[in-house]
């Protein structure tokens, strides 16, 4: 797992440091974005199946979202 650099009082954060967490939120955020849209699907709330059925179902949920966002 990959962390940002935190700047603490006493001690700013360089430009190397800085230009790393932007591009470490560069990467996470679609990742983040497509987390937020999976959670806005509500038949994921009641999943009590088997963990391969539920990745099949994540899966169509995500190729579905994926083209309502392409349009």
């Amino acid at each position: 797992m990959i962390t940002g650099y935190k700047a603490a009082r006493n001690r700013p954060l360089t430009r190397g440091q800085k230009l790393s967490n932007h591009a470490l939120a560069a990467v996470r955020a679609p990742v983040e974005h497509g987390f937020a849209h999976l959670k806005n699907w509500r038949v994921l709330s009641k999943v009590r199946t088997d963990p391969k059925l539920a990745t099949a179902l994540v899966r169509a949920l995500l190729v579905l979202t994926n083209r309502e966002v392409a349009r």
